[in-house]
């Protein structure tokens, strides 16, 4: 009998134990927000001088702001922002069976907050095609 109520005991504390994550480890499983994210390896990979307003359009989505610069030509700012926090509360730790006879509890938490910024910015020439393209990333 003392047996049988020792090894429900482990099997519960053990199971307390295995269901802690750590913040980094909740962050993980955090869905993305956006099917596809613009990031600087798809403008390095997908924009191309020469390539027309539709293709760009395509492979970037629509641009935040379209203006004309200096002379007077088309440009194109994609400007984006993401944040990401994740919190991760871990309490007992220190088994069921010491937790309940010693009163003893221990809890410790962690939370992790991100910002990434991407600014593209993509020249247009008078032939209505990519004349340049920059673009400058941030993490923080």
């Amino acid at each position: 009998m003392i047996k049988i109520k020792l090894v429900i005991l482990i099997i519960m504390s053990s199971s307390i134990l295995a269901g802690c994550m750590s913040a980094a480890q909740h962050q993980q499983n955090l869905p993305s927000t956006q099917e596809r994210e613009t990031t600087v390896g798809i403008v390095q990979r997908e924009i191309r001088v020469g390539m027309s307003g539709a293709e760009v359009a395509e492979a970037l989505g629509s641009p935040n702001i379209v203006t004309q610069d200096s002379e007077g030509d088309e440009t194109w700012i994609y400007d984006k922002i993401a944040s990401e926090a994740s919190y991760s509360k871990d309490s007992g730790g220190t088994g069921l069976i010491i937790s309940l006879l010693a009163g003893y509890n221990r809890e410790a938490g962690a939370v992790s907050t991100t910002q990434r910024t991407l600014t593209v910015v993509i020249k247009y020439g008078k032939d209505k095609l990519v004349k340049s393209f920059s673009y400058h990333a941030s993490k923080f």
